[in-house]
């Protein structure tokens, strides 16, 4: 196939560029320094009550944000069978861009008055960005041909990392605008809400939508997707290189997703950071992660993918034990440099890789929807093994060692990768 039209390409890559904002405002900075702040122990001294049970306010934030991965990992499959059912992925795409804006927006009525809101408002945010996440992604290798898919990839993540910068130096200039009030925060929830959609508008507008004669018939759409997911696993195990590429793909996920999702809620914790120091923290990260995702990718051309791949497991693995000995404020600035460097790069080079050693199939949307249940998977058992062992010993660097085994458990996959690589490139 022929990649598609600059414009098309273009207004793929867009998304990234409106819903990464949840991504670096939501996850990243604004949300967690201002649920710091509203689920403090001066608010909330013996911790904080849900369902009965008392929790450290991080580690039910984590609890929460799994469970949203969880529900994304059980749509999953019935969504893309759906989508494939009625031929437009674009309008589950732009249903869960909606359902995620508006949670973020939402977000401008949480306090400690109405916490339960502003954590089903966190949760659907993520369900939101994730949901709408299976279908972008499906849309790579329609609009790619194969040899630019990493260029292609890459360009998303950049256009993201810039936009989310713009929406977080909007946010950075209300707060210092209003350097004594908790407003600004609140404003900047309500106008990610709306970038998001706004900025969607691009995407929804230039996307393809599958003709008719490529549309499937299915009998029980609703389960059908569960089935695909069968029958993908049927061929995965049958690709020996697929199956101990996405077998390591879980692995250092758990590590990778969770790194990035309580990074800030350990600069709040542990070193006390104030909130314009971690804002200038998420910029630094955002600007030396589109370096990252770029030089990874030309990389990738000169040494191949489960090389460089390899290389930036062996970083992660430096990050996580330089992070547990972590005790200055410089040394968070360094190591989320580090973080930054490695972020976008893993993210752009899985998607790519996986793109290029599924089988050559019209049926994008199940391979992609396979891709992202094992990735949401990863998520809930990195964010629940975090959140438990913080909840046990109440210390959150006890949590950083179980990030440690995870990757090395991705690092001895992706060598097992690389030699089943060799060998097939020997057979030929």
């Amino acid at each position: 196939m022929q990649t598609a039209s600059k414009k098309i390409i273009n207004g793929w890559a867009m998304y990234d560029w409106s819903n990464s904002v949840y991504n670096l405002v939501i996850t990243t900075t604004f949300f967690p320094a201002y649920y710091a702040f509203v689920t403090s122990t001066i608010n909330f001294p013996n911790g904080i009550s849900f369902l009965g049970r008392q929790y450290v306010n991080t580690e039910l934030k984590d609890y929460v944000l799994a469970s949203g991965f969880l529900v994304i990992a059980l749509l999953s499959p019935i969504l893309s069978s759906i989508a494939d059912y009625k031929g437009n992925k674009k309008n589950f795409m732009r249903f869960f861009c909606y359902l995620g804006a508006l949670s973020c927006s939402l977000l401008y009525f949480f306090d400690k008055d109405h916490v339960t809101l502003g954590l089903m408002c966190f949760m659907f945010a993520g369900i939101g960005f994730y949901g709408s996440q299976v279908f972008y992604n499906s849309y790579l290798p329609e609009i790619a041909a194969e040899k630019d898919q990493d260029r292609i990839s890459a360009r998303g993540f950049s256009f993201g990392y810039i936009g989310s910068v713009i929406m977080q130096m909007i946010g950075f200039g209300l707060v210092i605008a209003m350097p004594d009030s908790q407003t600004p925060l609140k404003i900047t929830f309500l106008l990610v809400g709306i970038w998001w959609i706004a900025f969607a508008q691009i995407t929804f507008n230039r996307l393809p939508i599958k003709p008719k004669s490529e549309r499937k018939s299915k009998k029980h759409p609703l389960i059908n997707g569960f089935h695909e997911l069968q029958i993908v696993w049927n061929q995965v195990k049958q690709m020996p290189q697929l199956k101990r590429f996405l077998t390591a793909f879980f692995f250092y996920s758990m590590g990778v997703q969770t790194v990035m999702l309580v990074a800030i809620d350990f600069g709040i914790k542990e070193l006390k950071l104030e909130n314009t120091k971690l804002i200038i923290t998420a910029v630094i990260i955002q600007v030396v992660a589109i370096a990252g995702a770029l030089g990874m990718s030309r990389l990738s051309s000169l040494y191949g993918n489960i090389k460089i791949l390899s290389l930036t497991i062996c970083l992660w693995i430096s990050v996580c034990i330089a992070g547990y000995f972590m005790k200055t404020e410089m040394h968070f600035y360094i190591i989320a440099s580090l973080v930054g460097l490695v972020m976008g790069g893993i993210q752009s080079l899985s998607r790519s890789t996986y793109s290029k050693l599924m089988p050559q199939t019209k049926d994008t949307a199940s391979f992609f929807s396979f891709y992202d249940v094992t990735e949401k998977l990863a998520i809930v058992i990195g964010l629940f093994s975090f959140g438990f062992i913080e909840g046990l010993t109440n210390n959150m660097r006890n949590s950083i060692l179980v990030l440690v085994v995870f990757f090395v458990l991705g690092l001895f996959f992706l060598i097992l990768t690389y030699r089943v690589q060799q060998k097939q490139t020997l057979t030929l």
